[in-house]
């Protein structure tokens, strides 16, 4: 099992889907016990995976790669995309993120009565795109699982979220769609500029298919791609992410070669490219201003549905930043870091201000979700390891949280079909365990010491004021949002739970406490929170030997 468990944590929820789709019975128990059975097996397969991993060997562990599609297209060369899976300490903590994430969704997700049967299976199928994205070598593979999310989510809003579902559903997709089409222009450049050495190696002759790969074999390939030895019939191209990020596996003179002569407009072809990469993780992340879709698709959003997206989904921009973006793009990265630093900091104060503005739960939580995605693009673009492992570390810290107060708010949105602020007060004498799992969210999320947000945004801006490269007023400025997420953390807590109970619906005589399912799924986040924060060296274990050997590989 261990030689494919990779594929075996993409495959269970996708033949989930499939079981829920094919399903005869028309009972909704069998939907449900499908979905959770699958994530219970997602989850322990996650386990094994973090017990089996080798968390001093930087390199990618567990790969599985089989030819996919191999086509010659005669002068083009060959095409050649392959199915590759594999990890390491950058994806990693983000594929156990996804599973505990998307584990406590389907959890959260049983109180879906209609339609559940589609329900379900767009939830499985979200599942397996979500993982697929994070294991995924091969930029084709990936972006296939890319793009594919946007349909469960986007069916996922808009069928069973709120009034103004239809327009944040659309909203969602128009947003991720556009930035969708630039990473597949600059996926395509890239393609035609990159050659598969070991392929194109057995395509000129030099390498059989039982042969032993040396260093040398593919010094010489290269060499000979330089001195235009290769034919243009016989070069192999690839989506495969290593070579991608080997800047010897460019041809001389391609659109994006390392020494392309193409402009547009007076700009290199090369620093283009990484801007509309950029761009399109920067709305999934998302940074500002390409943000204004994911206050909406929160608001509107079914609880569970809310959960993932902030948890996991958001994360994706993330991780492309690192994997994809900087990483087949470094020179170009480390040109534009003073102007990704800025939007990281906008991104930080402007969320922060907008979350202290708002007077719905949701819509605050959006926004300081916002915020707080901004410290991992400052933690990105500060080319340090701190920052760096700042960065995976906020995403996973943030994973938890956001999951956590999404969760919170619709316990009492189930309650009471309300989610403005100024419609409760002192919640603390008829919700004593709401209100104190609440304040661990809300403490946790304003950076307190003791809890992961702490860890995460230490480390991010102490990445940024190391960085040579960085201005201090930067992460200076930015530490302006630590401020504020206490002031709106802070002032909806004493809003809403302190003080004499009132509550503006009527109707409702009593507010019940949380229930065991509820408790069942905060707890394991709020177990997770305070692990994290107290002993962050659980997950800088596996992510530091990669990140350094990632960084080193810029240079």
């Amino acid at each position: 099992m261990i030689e494919h468990i990779l594929s075996l944590l993409i495959a269970i929820p996708l033949l989930g889907a499939l079981a829920v789709a094919a399903w005869p019975s028309q009972r909704t128990e069998n939907f449900r016990i499908i979905a959770l059975t699958a994530l219970v097996l997602e989850f322990l397969l996650a386990v094994f995976l973090y017990t089996t991993f080798d968390q001093q060997n930087p390199n990618l562990q567990l790969s599985e790669v089989s030819d996919w599609i191999t086509l010659p297209i005669g002068t083009l060369g060959v095409v050649s995309i392959d199915y590759a899976l594999a990890v390491d300490g950058i994806s990693l903590p983000l594929v156990l993120l996804a599973v505990v994430v998307l584990f406590v969704g389907v959890i959260s997700s049983w109180n879906i009565a209609q339609k559940t049967r589609g329900y379900f299976a767009l939830y499985l199928l979200l599942t397996g795109s979500v993982v697929g994205c994070f294991l995924a070598q091969d930029f084709f593979l990936f972006y296939l699982f890319f793009e594919f999310m946007l349909l469960p989510m986007y069916f996922l809003i808009g069928l069973w979220g709120g009034p103004r579902r239809e327009y944040a559903a659309l909203k969602f997709f128009i947003y991720t769609f556009f930035g969708s089409l630039l990473i597949l222009i600059v996926m395509i450049g890239l393609y035609l500029s990159v050659i598969d050495p070991l392929e194109t190696a057995r395509a000129v002759g030099i390498l059989g298919m039982d042969d032993a790969v040396h260093p040398e074999l593919i010094s010489q390939i290269q060499q000979w791609l330089i001195d235009g030895k290769i034919a243009p019939e016989q070069i192999v191209h690839t989506f495969r992410f290593a070579y991608l990020a080997d800047p010897g596996n460019y041809i001389p003179g391609s659109l994006l070669s390392i020494a392309s002569e193409y402009f547009i407009a007076d700009t290199p072809i090369r620093l283009l490219a990484f801007w509309f990469l950029f761009i399109g993780f920067a709305v999934k992340l998302p940074v500002v201003p390409v943000h204004t879709w994911l206050p909406d698709a929160h608001v509107e959003a079914p609880t569970p549905i809310s959960v993932v997206l902030a948890g996991i989904l958001l994360k994706i921009g993330g991780y492309g930043f690192i994997r994809i973006v900087f990483g087949f793009f470094p020179i170009e990265a480390q040109y534009s870091i003073i102007p990704l630093a800025v939007l990281g900091m906008i991104s930080i104060i402007y969320g922060g201000f907008n979350a202290l503005g708002q007077s719905d739960l949701k819509k605050m939580i959006a926004y300081s979700s916002v915020s707080h995605m901004g410290f991992v693009l400052l933690g990105i673009a500060a080319f340090t390891a701190e920052g760096i492992n700042g960065a995976v570390y906020q995403m996973v810290s943030h994973g938890i949280l956001s999951a956590m107060l999404f969760l919170l708010t619709g316990v009492i949105y189930d309650r009471t079909h309300d989610r403005r602020i100024d419609h409760y007060r002192g919640l603390i004498g008829v919700m004593p365990n709401f209100t104190i799992i609440t304040g661990i969210a809300f403490f946790a999320s304003l950076g307190l010491p003791g809890f992961s947000g702490f860890v995460g945004e230490l480390f991010t801006l102490m990445g940024a004021f190391q960085s040579n490269a960085l201005p201090v007023w930067i992460p200076a400025v930015s530490t302006l949002g630590i401020v504020l997420a206490a002031a709106y953390f802070l002032w909806t807590y004493q809003r809403m739970f302190f003080g004499s109970f009132w509550f503006r619906n009527k109707d409702l005589q009593v507010l019940n406490d949380l229930t065991l399912r509820e408790k069942g799924m905060l707890l394991p986040l709020v177990f997770l929170t305070i692990l994290l924060g107290i002993l962050p060296g659980v997950l800088f274990n596996i992510t530091g030997p990669t990140v350094k050997a990632w960084l080193e590989g810029l240079k």
